[in-house]
């Protein structure tokens, strides 16, 4: 499942995602190494067209680990302050590497990323967002494909 599902199945959270990570530059993205333990790496993350894009610099540690599990977790970045704005944002979901040569150049374009580097499309697991309402509950929004929206409160 790509962006464009959780953008139709669940717009509202979608949004809310979009416009946290476009809040901030950089985010941590998590990558399992080579023994199974795991890696913390910046990141800067697009959407376009209905997908959520990976952008990494030539044989980084996280482009070698997700070459061998692609299995990630991507935390947008808190900002500064205590204020959490519009909650905590993390996604779940498998990096698939891009190389056809189209879609690299439509993202060049649109982007306009240093050269070369790799490219990865973000494949769904969830989407997670916790938030705090009325200073009363801790809400966390779960989303999974296939699955209707959660909403759990404490």
């Amino acid at each position: 499942m790509n962006w464009a599902a959780l953008t139709t199945t669940a717009p509202e959270l979608a949004k809310i995602a979009e416009r946290r990570f476009g809040a901030f530059r950089h985010h941590v993205l998590a990558t399992l190494r080579k023994d199974g333990s795991p890696r913390t790496s910046g990141l800067e993350v697009r959407f376009l067209d209905g997908e959520l894009w990976l952008g990494m610099m030539p044989h980084s540690l996280k482009v070698l680990d997700l070459r061998r599990d692609p299995r990630f977790a991507l935390q947008s970045n808190p900002g500064s302050g205590t204020d959490p704005g519009d909650g905590d944002l993390r996604v779940g979901g498998r990096a698939v590497e891009v190389e056809e040569p189209e879609l690299k150049g439509a993202y060049v374009k649109e982007v306009e990323p240093p050269q070369p580097f790799h490219l990865f499309r973000a494949e769904l697991t969830e989407v997670v967002r916790t938030y705090i309402e009325d200073d009363t509950y801790l809400v966390t929004e779960i989303w999974q494909p296939g699955r209707p929206l959660r909403t759990l409160r404490r």
